[in-house]
């Protein structure tokens, strides 16, 4: 079992910045992808960024430019540095892990992330 903590969401007002982590815990394969996901109220969940171990990146197009995705396999920890916050951003975000040998999927409890206009 995989357990996926998040931390690092709140209120921000437009143009401001967030970092959000996202800690995993417990069998993890040394390949898979990490990644965020979110959702606004009323709204589909949605990619946002993805991070493969061996570092390969996809970002979704309304956040290219403003968000980045790293990981530290060591810590097996995943980031997401948001800058230029829109308040379209705001949502609950989700880490999401997924083992790709094995197509098993964990997901975190979300963390809210808010922007003022």
């Amino acid at each position: 079992q995989v357990q996926l903590v998040e931390s690092g969401g709140g209120l921000v007002q437009a143009g401001g910045s967030l970092r959000l982590s996202c800690a995993a815990s417990g069998s993890i394969s040394s390949i898979n992808v990490m990644g965020w996901y979110r959702q606004a109220p009323g709204k589909q969940r949605e990619l946002v960024a993805a991070i493969i171990s061996g570092g390969n990146t996809n970002y979704a197009d309304s956040v290219k430019g403003r968000f980045t995705i790293s990981r530290d396999n060591a810590k097996s920890t995943v980031y997401l540095q948001m800058n230029s916050l829109k308040p379209e951003d705001t949502a609950v975000y989700y880490c999401n892990l997924v083992a790709t040998l094995t197509g098993y999927t964990y997901w975190g409890q979300g963390t809210q992330v808010t922007v003022s206009s």
